[in-house]
């Protein structure tokens, strides 16, 4: 039993060797197999490390497996460095001297801020050539997003001067009969002709505003020149420039359009701050519109339409009046005159627009053309009620009837307006989801950021096409945020450094989309044609007919 438990459980002693005794072939033979053994794991392992040495110094081998290499912990891979991205160019603001005194012999509603720029005392032209050129940012520089679909109209709006061939210098000069200024950039700086002063400080803004495109994007604006009319009214009537005539179309920038003119479309001197009347620059204010909609649910508000501004600037306005609540009538609206004089003597205490969301809806109106008050009215959340409008901005050509505000006739504003109210109260979660749709483009699709890059878009849209090379006029001044922020004074001033840009962009601009497509741009018309025409059909069917005709929308 000890042998047979000696052969099963193997004894330490049958593998060493005794003290003076001679080895054994069994021995022996265990030697050489553990020799054998170290000697094969010491060439595997030289073997396996010059193996993976070689593998990565084969840099497309190793970036094309990177599960092998992450597993291999006996070599550590620097990581390529990657270039340092450019410096960022950011701005500030510091005026060596005071502004330059005031004429009062000049009337209050011309800016005499831009006039002191431009003058010979100014050295307007001295204080931005001490200024160095920032930095561009790269040309690749990735975009940030897919602009809105509203970008679209830049292609539609240049199309006659692309049909026509492109735009020659007669042809900008033609539209000098109108313009209040005259605008060329040349390598990224601007520089300015007054050819009229503008009514209070549209021209002073706008060019504050493309001051602060050309700090967002330094070096990638390109050089062009231009003319803009800062009057409310389009004069480039598309009747007048047909046939052989298109080669005699004047490019003229302005605030709004029609469908019967062909003026370029631009965003408002409003963005930046509308100190006549204490609106501040649209950074600021759309916040605080978004923080006015939260101080009252759409359910709690007064179940009315609202409406409160200047109604002496156009019959349709005071025909609007008419629809206030009276003894005699109730049209669910709730009209208020803005009367500016006492309000600005009373400090704009009873004009703070976040202030104004506090009915169900808001009427949107416009005044001689079109009305800057259009974007601080959608903000609201409330369903605006669009009197049918005649003239269009940058943005509004992509807004929907039942989708974004609600139509109302032109020609029977209170019946309309009611029976609009009156659908609202009965269909409260349709009416609110309207309203919200409206408020939620104005805060996602009209940030400053999309401004911007709306401008960034038409201006190098509209380069692309001059057939001559941009020179500067004789009489312009060149102009920079300097040169204007340090002439300004009082709400000017403050208005300009709120809405200062103060750092190039990092990214580039959005991705500009492509033009509609015929097929696109009738669609687009249905759909609104056909928003339209039921509720022309529900108002028809809610009220007595007067004639046997049936009134249309217009």
């Amino acid at each position: 039993m000890a042998s047979a438990a000696a052969a099963v459980i193997p004894d330490g002693r049958r593998w060493s060797k005794a003290a003076g005794s001679p080895s054994s072939p069994v021995t022996t033979a265990i030697f050489l197999f553990f020799f054998v053994v170290v000697v094969g794991v010491l060439v595997s392992a030289r073997w396996i490390t010059t193996t993976t040495h070689l593998a990565i110094t084969n840099l497309d081998q190793w970036r094309s497996k990177p599960a092998i290499l992450t597993a291999t912990q006996s070599t550590s891979i620097p990581a390529t460095p990657a270039a340092p991205p450019p410096p960022r160019a950011t701005y500030s603001l510091s005026c060596p001297a005071p502004p330059l005194p005031r004429d009062p012999d000049i009337p209050s509603n011309i800016s005499q801020t831009l006039d002191l720029v431009l003058s010979p005392n100014a050295s307007s032209a001295s204080t931005c050539a001490a200024i160095p050129d920032p930095p561009p940012l790269p040309a690749t520089a990735n975009a940030s997003s897919t602009c809105p679909a509203y970008f679209r109209f830049i292609h539609e709006d240049l199309h006659p001067w692309r049909a026509a061939g492109g735009i020659t210098r007669p042809m900008v000069d033609r539209a000098r009969a109108t313009a209040n200024f005259r605008l060329v950039v040349i390598r990224g700086r601007a520089y300015i002709e007054r050819i009229a002063p503008a009514f209070q400080t549209r021209d002073l803004f706008t060019i504050w505003g493309i001051l602060q495109l050309l700090r967002r994007y330094p070096g990638r604006v390109p050089d062009l020149d231009l003319m803009f009319d800062c009057v409310d009214w389009p004069v480039v009537h598309a009747d007048q420039y047909e046939g052989e005539n298109a080669t005699m179309l004047p490019p003229l920038f302005r605030y709004c359009g029609d469908n019967e003119t062909l003026d370029i479309v631009f965003p408002d001197w409003s963005f930046w701050g509308w100190p006549e009347i204490n609106i501040k620059p649209w950074g600021a204010l759309q916040k605080e519109l978004d923080r006015g909609n939260k101080r009252a649910k759409w359910m709690n508000r007064e179940p009315y339409a609202y409406w409160k501004g200047n109604p002496d600037v156009a019959v349709t306005r005071q025909e609007l009046v008419k629809c206030n609540v009276s003894s005699e009538h109730e049209w669910n609206a709730r009209i208020y005159k803005q009367d500016w004089l006492k309000e600005i003597k009373a400090g704009y205490k009873q004009s703070d627009l976040a202030s104004q969301c506090t009915h169900r809806y808001k009427i949107y109106i416009e005044g001689s053309a079109w009305s800057v008050s259009e974007k601080y009215i959608l903000a609201c959340d409330s369903m605006t009620l669009v009197v049918i409008p005649k003239y269009y901005d940058f943005y509004s050509r992509v807004l929907m009837p039942m989708e974004h505000y609600w139509p109302v006739r032109d020609d029977n504003k209170c019946v309309s307006i009611k029976y609009a109210v009156d659908w609202g109260n009965s269909h409260k979660q349709k009416a609110q989801r309207i309203g919200k749709q409206a408020s939620n483009f104005i805060q996602k699709e009209l940030s400053m950021e999309y401004v911007y890059d709306y401008m960034f878009h038409l201006l190098t849209e509209y380069a692309r096409l001059l057939r001559f090379k941009p020179t500067k006029p004789p009489e312009a001044v060149e102009v920079c945020s300097e040169s204007l922020a340090c002439q300004a004074i009082g709400n000017e001033k403050k208005f300009m450094e709120n809405s200062m840009v103060r750092s190039a962009s990092d990214a580039g601009p959005c991705d500009l989309p492509p033009p509609f497509s015929p097929e696109e741009f009738k669609a687009l018309q249905r759909r609104r044609e056909k928003s339209m025409k039921q509720i022309e059909t529900w108002e028809q069917k809610a009220s007595k007919p007067v004639d046997s005709k049936p009134k249309r929308f217009r």
